[in-house]
């Protein structure tokens, strides 16, 4: 009884945290532009060229505006991903939960953590990242100001978790796709005689790739609650009719940006994938 109390406790220890921290804090730094550009893009549903234009008229010193939140908050979803899987899954065995329902479910629990914990920084990184918010809020500190004169109420629907219910269905969603398909994927592709690291690779970035676009929308709706900023500001329902309205009822407008997801995601999470995998590799061996 003892030394499965003890199991369960060092699985808290587990080596994933470290490599999952390390490898998006990496992969976020990369390809910060590109997801800036996105952003615009699912903002003023504009081309990537018209995006492209508003970046270089901000000049080089504007590119990396806003990095800092994403970057903590992807560190700290990679580390909360891969570390707690193996936490979460160890955890669910003991509740006999069946074996193909475990990586779904605990990808379920890490989206929830990560939502609680990480919303406040995509909050500051939307708000940031937004020309139009340059002058009156030039850094993270003025926007905290902002939200300090909030009431308790405002405080959740305008200020630092706003959007967090949109939040919670996309990252617990997205979570649980990565997580139930990354190890099949790649399982198969080991199958084809590539490369040691290309499974881990192609898998990583073909749900990276298919989870984002799938959770697009979300991230569109995200993206136009969390950048106002102000009091008595309207729920996911008018956020939702105004976004739609916005791009004239059309679902193509709707995707502008998901080009630029593909190259990202599989970027992000190929690379990830495959540090976390040959690393974790690397530390059985040991």
């Amino acid at each position: 009884m003892e030394s499965r109390g003890a199991s369960r406790w060092s699985c808290w220890r587990h080596s994933g945290y470290l490599v999952g921290a390390s490898s998006t804090f990496l992969s976020t730094v990369l390809t910060f532009p590109i997801y800036k550009t996105i952003f615009r893009q699912q903002l003023h549903t504009s081309t990537i060229c018209t995006a492209i234009n508003q970046l270089k008229k901000e000049g080089m010193k504007h590119l990396f505006r806003g990095l800092a939140p994403p970057l903590m908050a992807k560190t700290v979803q990679g580390t909360l991903l891969f570390g707690t899987q193996g936490s979460l899954q160890n955890i669910l065995s003991g509740f006999h939960v069946p074996g193909a329902v475990t990586p779904a479910l605990s990808g379920c629990l890490s989206g929830a953590i990560e939502a609680v914990l990480l919303v406040p920084f995509e909050r500051m990184q939307n708000i940031l990242q937004d020309g139009r918010n340059t002058t009156r809020f030039p850094s993270a500190a003025s926007v905290l100001r902002e939200f300090w004169t909030y009431n308790e109420e405002q405080k959740f629907s305008c200020g630092i978790y706003r959007g967090f219910t949109l939040i919670l269905v996309r990252n617990a969603l997205g979570s649980a796709i990565f997580l139930s398909c990354k190890e099949p994927i790649r399982d198969l592709l080991s199958l084809q005689g590539l490369p040691s690291w290309a499974p881990s690779l192609g898998s990583g970035s073909f749900i990276g790739a298919f989870t984002s676009l799938v959770l697009f929308p979300l991230s569109v709706l995200v993206a136009n609650m969390q950048a106002e900023v102000g009091k008595g500001l309207p729920g996911i329902k008018e956020v939702t009719k105004t976004v739609w309205e916005k791009c004239g009822g059309r679902v193509s407008l709707l995707y502008r940006g998901a080009s630029l997801i593909i190259v990202r995601s599989c970027i992000t999470w190929g690379v990830t994938n495959s540090i976390h995998d040959s690393l974790s590799i690397q530390h059985r061996l040991n």
